[in-house]
């Protein structure tokens, strides 16, 4: 080995004891004062106090839930494999996405085996994801540099996103979602309260300038959303829609809030992720009419 690789070599060692030390310190810190260091960037963040004694907007009482409301199923199923268990549980397994397969470590993945098309997701953190429609020009060190990065990294460190801190890094590879027109899918995003789906958030145009479409049950625009993320033309609803709030009121019965995200295939949903924090409890893209909105809807439970 050149004194060039050895010297790189130790320098990547160097920076990965670094950023296992640091998130070491921080783990520490967050279980001796999550109350303290979530209401410091929640101020940074927000620029106002979090009012965790008596929490009114959805941010606020999102906040509260996280801190006090530590139900073991909520790490199960924020993790992107174990969700899928427990959907499977729920006698949904109709609805996942096929599974290509799963892997503890990054050398694990067989790459010549993979599809021409696929999605590449680390389990215990969002935006974690590798969308490849054509294999042939994925850039592949590029890629595993990202993988080796995220499976070593404790999700929400910088967001007191504290359950993400019990899911054990993984990584899954899932079939790619493509509409018609080989764009990616629309999101669908159900707000469930108590078992009971409420509203969803549409957004489309993600590979351009994303839109944020705010939707009751019926269909109807709700003017809840920031005008920054909002658009005048209504979204198509999905001929599976109906479907949607079906599988909603059967997996969220559980939670007293929780975001299940689903795709439109071919007119069925597919299962995407359960959501318990969006935003980091820190969303920006609802009013402030809507934040009052939302939280009205929720209930907190009793400390768990």
């Amino acid at each position: 080995m050149s004194v060039i690789k050895k010297s790189l070599k130790k320098i990547d060692w160097l920076r990965n004891a670094y950023s296992q030390s640091r998130q070491f310190y921080w783990k520490v810190l967050y279980a001796a004062f999550p109350a303290l260091i979530s209401k410091h960037l929640y101020r940074k963040r927000m620029g106002k106090a979090l009012n965790l004694k008596n929490p009114r907007d959805f941010n606020e009482k999102l906040q509260w839930m996280k801190l006090y409301w530590r139900n073991p199923l909520v790490v199960r199923c924020a993790d992107k494999y174990e969700s899928r268990e427990y959907v499977k549980s729920c006698g949904c397994a109709n609805i996942l996405n096929p599974l290509i397969g799963v892997y503890s470590k990054v050398s694990e993945i067989d790459w010549e085996r993979l599809p021409d098309k696929f999605a590449i997701k680390c389990t215990h953190g969002c935006c974690y994801n590798v969308i490849c429609d054509d294999k042939t020009k994925l850039d592949k060190n590029h890629t595993l540099t990202q993988l080796h990065r995220w499976t070593n990294t404790t999700y929400g460190l910088d967001s007191a996103e504290i359950h993400y801190f019990r899911i054990t890094p993984r990584i899954i590879c899932e079939r790619y979602i493509e509409t018609d027109s080989g764009l990616l899918p629309v999101d669908y995003k159900m707000y469930c309260f108590n078992g009971k789906p409420a509203l969803t958030l549409v957004c489309t145009d993600r590979s351009t300038k994303l839109k944020l479409h705010f939707m009751d049950l019926n269909w109807q625009r709700m003017d809840i959303g920031a005008e920054s993320y909002g658009d005048t033309d209504v979204p198509k609803r999905p001929a599976c829609f109906d479907a949607m709030i079906k599988y909603s009121e059967i997996l969220s019965r559980p939670f007293p809030f929780v975001r299940i995200d689903y795709y439109d295939f071919q007119g069925e949903p597919i299962f995407g992720e359960m959501t318990f924090t969006p935003a980091a409890c820190m969303a920006k893209y609802y009013n402030e009419a809507g934040l009052k909105q939302l939280g009205d809807m929720m209930q907190l439970p009793g400390r768990a």
